[in-house]
C-alpha cells in the first residue's frame, strides 16, 4: 500500500536536504539579500567559521595530514547558519546549501500546513534568486528513522520486517550490532540504504537510514528531482516494513 497518511507515532527522527554546487566566491556578499527573503521563516541567524582538514591518499589509504601551523595560514570556511522558531535549520556554505529538521512528519501530504516541501522551496527559491547558479551538482534527500523492536529474537523481527540483516546466520538474540549497508541505482537516481540494529544500555535499538539522491541536475527542475528522490525513498521505507509498524505509529507517542 501507499504511504498516504501522517501517523500520530512516526518512526522518522530527522530529514536533510541538501543541495551541492562549484565554490561561488562572491557569495558572501549576496548573504544579506538571502537572509531579508528567508526571515519569515528563519528569523534566527548566525556565521560559524570552521577550519578546513587537508586529506590525503598515502598507498591508497586516506590519512588526515597535520593542521599546518596556524601562524602559516590554514582556509577558513564559512557557514551562515539560519533557524527557525520550531527549530528547523538551515545552513549555507559557498558550495552546499541543506535543511535540517527533527520537526516535520510529512513531506507534501495536502491535508498538513506543516510540509518539509514548502521549506525547501522557499530557502531554495530565495537562494536561486540571489545565486542563480544553472547546474545542481547533487540533489540529496536524506531520512533517518528510529524503528520499534518487538524483541530481540528473529521470530519477532521478522513479524515487523522485512530484513535485510543476516538473521539465517546470526541470531538477533545474540547480536551486540548488526548493519547491512547498499547504495543502488534506481532510474537516473541513486538510493543508499542502511539497516542497522544494535544494544545500548543494554536496550535493543533499530536505525533506517534512506538517502536518495541525484547528480548534475538543472536548477530549474530541483524541486521535480526532489520529489522523485522523496518518492524513491517513500517506496524502499514501505518495502522494509509489515503491518504491525504501521499499527504501532498510528498510536499515539507513549
Amino acid at each position: 500500500m501507499a504511504i498516504n497518511e501522517v501517523f500520530l507515532n512516526p518512526t522518522i527522527r530527522q530529514v536533510i536536504f541538501q543541495i551541492r554546487f562549484p565554490n561561488l566566491f562572491y557569495l558572501e556578499s549576496r548573504m544579506g539579500e538571502f537572509q531579508m527573503k528567508v526571515m519569515k521563516d528563519f528569523p534566527k541567524s548566525g556565521l560559524t567559521l570552521s577550519r578546513q582538514f587537508v586529506i590525503a591518499e598515502v598507498d591508497k589509504i586516506p590519512d588526515v595530514v597535520k593542521m599546518q601551523d596556524e601562524s602559516r595560514g590554514l582556509e577558513v570556511g564559512k557557514i551562515w547558519n539560519f533557524a527557525s522558531e520550531n527549530g528547523v535549520e538551515l545552513h549555507v556554505k559557498t558550495n552546499s546549501l541543506d535543511l535540517s529538521s527533527t520537526l516535520h512528519k510529512t513531506y507534501n501530504n495536502p491535508k498538513e500546513t506543516n510540509r518539509f516541501r514548502d521549506m525547501i522551496k522557499n530557502a531554495v527559491d530565495a537562494f536561486l534568486e540571489v545565486a542563480p547558479i544553472p547546474i545542481i551538482s547533487r540533489i540529496g534527500l536524506r531520512y533517518i528513522d528510529n524503528c520499534p523492536v518487538p524483541a530481540q529474537d528473529n521470530v519477532a523481527y521478522r513479524e515487523y520486517y522485512n530484513t535485510c540483516l543476516p538473521l539465517d546466520r546470526f541470531a538477533l538474540a545474540d547480536a551486540e550490532d548488526m548493519s547491512y549497508s547498499v547504495r543502488v541505482r534506481r532510474g537516473k537516481h541513486f538510493v543508499r540504504f542502511v539497516e542497522a540494529f544494535q544494544k545500548a544500555d543494554g536496550k535493543p535499538q533499530l536505525m533506517f537510514d534512506f538517502d536518495g539522491y541525484a547528480l548534475n541536475i538543472d536548477s530549474a527542475t530541483y524541486l521535480a528531482v526532489t520529489d522523485e528522490l522523496h518518492n524513491l525513498v517513500v517506496a524502499e521505507y514501505e518495502a522494509c516494513l509489515k503491518p504491525p509498524v504501521f499499527e504501532y505509529m498510528r498510536k499515539p507517542r507513549a
